[in-house]
């Protein structure tokens, strides 16, 4: 499932723009300022990017550029502006589309799916960073992909390949929810069956080794009915 960023501070936009694309099982973040949109994009890189150009703390056509600094996927730039130079700067600074408003709203979809089609296509590791870190440090509790260790503040914690592999694809997709189904499929390489109760038990050994209370974890929380996120 997708995940676009929407960064404008105009909420009706946001909020138009948000509808549209859940309603094609986009999942949706928001942004009204170029610092959220920032924040956001260090927590957890989205597929893709909608800018607004005209934000309360930076313009969009320097929040694109600082973007593309470290990332690589497609922005699309949302403007008012209609002189053919803002759309070049806009391009030149490194976004892949531009889009004047008022908009039609389902030709948006249009260009947010065929800016990833492209990606995905030309780019087949996924909507990602250049480099994905090799390691992550959260809270204390540090993984590293490349030597297969966890640490918990400073303390060595011994996982089982499977543990480490659901513990890193967490980390990897810090502050998005992940299903059971994804987690399983992602990290099992199977078909996930609804009855299928192995991630749950995987999630319980993993938190019983990370010293997790079971009500109030730290590391692991279960998001209910939806998945389970690392914070």
């Amino acid at each position: 499932m997708p995940d676009i960023l929407v960064v404008d501070d105009e909420r009706e936009i946001a909020d138009l723009v948000g509808v549209y694309l859940r309603n094609e099982a986009f999942t949706v973040r928001t942004a009204a300022t170029a610092a959220e949109a920032l924040d956001a994009i260090r927590q957890s890189p989205p597929d893709l990017a909608l800018l607004d150009v005209m934000l309360p703390d930076m313009d969009g056509f320097a929040l694109c550029q600082q973007i593309r600094r470290e990332h690589l996927f497609p922005i699309i730039m949302l403007t008012a502006r209609v002189q053919d130079m803002d759309k070049i700067t806009g391009l030149t600074l490194g976004a892949d589309d531009y889009i004047t408003k008022p908009f039609n709203p389902l030709e948006l979809v249009a260009r947010v799916k065929g800016q990833l089609r492209r990606y995905i296509r030309y780019n087949p590791a996924g909507a990602a960073a250049p480099a994905d870190p090799e390691e992550y440090d959260i809270h204390g509790l540090a993984i590293a992909k490349n030597s297969h260790k966890c640490t918990l503040y400073g303390k060595e914690v011994a996982l089982t390949p499977l543990e480490f592999s659901i513990l890193w694809y967490l980390c990897s997709h810090r502050g998005k929810v992940v299903s059971s189904e994804e987690l399983f499929e992602a990290v099992w390489g199977e078909k996930y069956l609804d009855s299928n109760n192995t991630v749950m038990s995987h999630i319980a050994r993993l938190r019983e080794k990370l010293g997790e209370a079971p009500r109030h974890p730290k590391f692991i929380k279960t998001v209910w009915g939806v998945g389970y996120t690392v914070e």
